[in-house]
């Protein structure tokens, strides 16, 4: 006689008529939260560097390659949160495919290098009237480029089933 464990997982669901269901509980998760997290610093390092492109800012390689990879997986992540939102099944379905861990992995890598490529234009430059802005800008990159990191650490947990 062989034993072996089974694990129940339980939902949370808000849910005014029969055709829109939210799953309030996934933003609850640790996962959740962390895509979360991911998002706002998104936000925060678009807002930032949108606010920096007017008529008489000189841009840079840099500066566009930094607005171009935050947009991209922000707009990305934003996409990834609203299906698990949408869907309960979503949730529980696409953290055992390869899918988060390929996406999370190369989100890590060009974060992580529009950051610091930034973060040398930065330091390059420090002494134009931008320079605190830009530099938080970079600052909020890399803690997200880590956000992404711890995430494709749980997205290969998860799909090897540990």
């Amino acid at each position: 006689m062989m034993s072996h464990s089974v694990t129940i997982r339980t939902a949370t669901v808000t849910s005014n008529s029969s055709a829109i269901i939210i799953n309030t509980g996934y933003l609850k998760s640790f996962n959740g939260l962390l895509k979360f997290l991911q998002l706002a610093l998104g936000i925060v390092c678009v807002g930032i560097m949108g606010h920096q492109f007017n008529q008489l800012y000189v841009r840079t390689t840099a500066d566009l390659f930094f607005l171009l990879i935050v947009t991209t997986f922000m707009i990305a992540t934003f996409i990834l949160i609203l299906s698990c939102l949408a869907s309960i099944s979503t949730e529980s379905i696409i953290s055992k495919t390869i899918y988060e861990l390929i996406y999370h992995s190369i989100g890590f890598g060009l974060l992580l290098a529009c950051s610091l490529t930034l973060l040398v234009r930065v330091n390059d430059n420090k002494y134009s009237r931008d320079h605190d802005l830009l530099l938080g800008a970079s600052i909020c990159g890399l803690v997200n480029s880590a956000l992404y990191l711890l995430n494709t650490i749980m997205a290969v947990r998860a799909y090897r089933g540990l």
